[in-house]
């Protein structure tokens, strides 16, 4: 099923290997991440056991699905779809609005310089995983 070049089962599949990279990648860095960001474990401890605990999930994943969609709705327009091409796509719009983005409110924010890298390292990653999924999907 495609829509001006888009792939709609790339889609969710992108949003989704980037949601499982983001639990990876927060699992590893959980440590470092909350000290950067200046959470404390204990309170989020607490939450756990409230369905609030599962809304930044969601929230995250709803994210993932946009962004996916817009990639592939770039990609479709660039034409030729590959892993290649996706893999630069996803690099290219992380470079041009993601960390550009992220460096500006995180400087005004006053937050740490760690808490972009790990941040911005997500996001890289995971626009390139996404744009390399739809490329590699193509038009079907």
């Amino acid at each position: 099923m495609t829509f001006a070049g888009m792939n709609y089962w790339a889609v969710p599949m992108a949003a989704v290997a980037a949601w499982m990279l983001g639990a990876l990648w927060y699992s590893v860095l959980a440590k470092p991440w909350m000290a950067a960001a200046g959470v404390a474990n204990a309170g989020m401890q607490d939450n756990m056991g409230s369905p609030r605990a599962f809304l930044p999930f969601v929230i995250a994943f709803a994210a993932a699905l946009v962004m996916a969609w817009v990639l592939a709705g770039i990609m479709g327009h660039l034409g030729q779809l590959t892993i290649k091409n996706g893999v630069i796509s996803g690099a290219f719009c992380w470079l041009g609005f993601t960390i550009p983005a992220m460096t500006a409110n995180y400087t005004f924010g006053r937050r740490r310089p760690l808490l972009l890298l790990i941040d911005g390292g997500y996001w890289l990653a995971a626009l390139v995983v996404m744009g390399a999924i739809i490329g590699g999907l193509g038009i079907r």
